[in-house]
């Protein structure tokens, strides 16, 4: 290291010292931290990071991904249940044409058995990410969710197609866990929210752009061509983590699987009123949501006969969510998160209730603009509540957040499996059910959240 070029003067404050053989400091200079040490060949190494790098990134065996590619790469694992959800609307129907469905309404089955899957998966795959390490289990999980599209791709008949949902389900549960998991371990403070900013921009972008997508494979190759390119997206995004992304997860900072810790994550989750409020809230939203995913393809295509324009209005209405947490983003730290909860539940409520006596007067079948007008203005309100809800159900849980988190998503998500089928199942050629869904959950939650808020703030240990 005797050349000028390689080794910069050590000025700057000492940052870490890391317990490795091959390791002989990291310092930094001019806001950039340098870890130095010898590989096995007794060569001299130096690896900058910048300073919002997480210590533990310093430790790894090989530099992260730079910024770009490593947002890029995180939101492409994280839009993995999108874009399986949404890319399949715009087909539902043909895929229960060709596979003999009895009722028009179970083709809204081929949406909702992913979310069965994502639940169970929420709950199986957030306790083993911290004992297995995170490569290990992104590996399993895309390997679940390759054999779901390979099953529901050759299947000819129903259950089988239903089968390979509920795995591709379960599978793009570890990749959504996992990406938070690796921003929070690599990056820190302000670039850490900058990263979770940037790839929940992208995942918005995503739903909207999935539909067409979708309708342009099945035009060129037919539905089955759609689970070909799941299979594909699942290997490639599988294949670039496994070539740029470092381990973050070191052997020393493995937890050991405790099924213990596991029921009292869930006991705390079932005790704590504050965070089972806001969960079961979170709950009756996101039925409602599913409900929506659910029958919007038939509403649109078929009621309203927009056909190949449905991905167009799909992702205007799309649009609105994305919109909805820009506007959190801007008024949360002013407002704060009940409050603005509550107004976004208010919006959903009395919009819905306007709207249900809209669509009587229609007979069900409102004038399009206005249908798509109340739906914007929903989704607003919905957006807000899913930036909020999920927050708020943590905030309690000092100890244990990522058992927590996985406890509060699955149970959230199964509570709303059965509310959105139930909401998609009515769907009778009238938008009157989708609206009086909205409007029921949102009564619902607005009570869940009076019931919630009946106690003192307090903060649960779980021991």
């Amino acid at each position: 290291m005797s050349n000028a070029k390689t080794k910069p003067r050590k000025i700057g404050h000492w940052l870490a010292s890391c317990n490795m053989s091959e390791l002989t400091h990291v310092f930094s200079l001019k806001n950039i931290s340098y870890r130095h040490f010898i590989d096995r060949s007794g060569k001299h190494k130096l690896i900058h990071f910048p300073l919002c790098v997480n210590a533990i990134a310093m430790k790894l065996s090989r530099p992260l991904p730079g910024l770009t590619e490593f947002i890029i790469l995180i939101a492409l694992l994280t839009s993995l249940t999108a874009f399986a959800t949404d890319a399949m609307l715009p087909v539902l129907q043909v895929i229960g044409g060709d596979l003999n469905i009895s009722h028009e309404n179970d083709a809204q089955y081929i949406i909702s058995v992913v979310f069965a899957g994502l639940a169970l998966g929420q709950l199986i795959m957030g306790p083993l990410s911290d004992s297995m390490g995170r490569k290990p289990l992104m590996y399993i999980g895309l390997g679940i969710f390759g054999v779901g599209s390979l099953l529901s791709m050759f299947s000819n008949d129903f259950n089988t197609m239903l089968i390979g949902r509920f795995l591709q389900g379960l599978g793009a549960a570890t990749p959504r866990i996992l990406t938070m998991a690796l921003v929070r371990d690599c990056y820190r403070g302000r670039e850490m929210a900058r990263i979770m900013s940037l790839t929940m921009l992208i995942f918005i972008l995503v739903p909207m752009l999935a539909p067409a997508i979708g309708q342009g494979i099945a035009w060129l190759a037919g539905w089955r061509a759609i689970f070909a390119a799941f299979l594909l997206l699942a290997l490639g995004s599988g294949l670039w983590f496994a070539m740029r992304m470092p381990e973050t997860l070191l052997p020393e900072d493995r937890t050991r699987l405790s099924v213990t810790e596991q029921v009292s994550a869930i006991k705390a989750v079932m005790s704590h009123r504050k965070t089972i409020g806001y969960t079961i809230m979170t709950g009756f939203i996101f039925g409602a949501f599913l409900g929506y995913l659910s029958s919007v393809q038939q509403i649109l295509q078929v009621q309203y006969e927009l056909d190949e324009q449905f991905p167009i209005y799909f992702a205007a209405l799309a649009a609105s969510i994305g919109a909805a947490s820009y506007l959190n983003a801007r008024l949360v730290i002013k407002h704060g998160m009940v409050r603005l909860s509550r107004m976004a539940l208010w919006l959903v409520i009395i919009c819905s209730a306007l709207f249900v006596m809209i669509a009587w007067l229609s007979s069900g079948h409102p004038n399009l603009w206005l249908f798509l007008t109340y739906i914007a203005i929903t989704f607003i309100g919905i957006g807000m509540l899913f930036g909020n809800l999920n927050a708020l159900a943590m905030e309690p849980l000092d100890k244990h957040a990522g058992l927590g988190a996985s406890v509060i998503g699955s149970l959230s998500t199964f509570m709303s499996i059965p509310l959105g089928t139930l909401i998609g199942q009515s769907y009778n050629g009238t938008v009157i059910p989708l609206v009086s869904g909205f409007l029921i959950m949102g009564v619902a939650s607005y009570l869940a959240m009076l019931w919630t808020e009946q106690t003192s703030p307090g903060k649960l240990v779980i021991r």
